[in-house]
């Protein structure tokens, strides 16, 4: 384990709360892009089950066909917001080791210097 002062815990802590702060903004982005997708390829789906001739079950499968494109772009937007959220909980998960980090280094300044080994 690295030897760390209470000065760079604090900087690390701060430094790791602003990239969760950052983070948020990026998680709501990605889940905006998500979303638009999504209705996006809803819409796409409905016109080309609407147009498409024969029973039911053709239409349905040619209705996702024609739309193949839409749903790979619903789910690579999808994807990049679950990227984004696990690296929000990543971040989150840091900064509580710090957090402990923090705890350890302040218990340990609280006993130098009085004989303890």
């Amino acid at each position: 384990m690295t030897d760390h002062n209470p000065v760079e815990i604090e900087s690390s802590i701060r430094e790791c709360a602003n990239r969760i702060a950052k983070g948020v903004t990026v998680c709501a982005n990605a889940y905006t892009q998500f979303l638009a997708a999504d209705r996006s390829y809803d819409a796409a789906f409905a016109r080309a089950y609407l147009t498409a001739a024969g029973p039911a079950h053709e239409k349905k499968y040619a209705a996702e066909l024609d739309t193949a494109a839409e749903r790979e772009t619903r789910d690579t937007a999808d994807a990049a917001y679950q990227y984004a959220n696990r690296q929000a909980r990543a971040l989150e998960a840091e900064l509580r080791a710090w957090q402990s980090v923090g705890a350890s280094v302040r218990s340990m300044y609280q006993v130098a210097g009085r004989g303890e080994y």
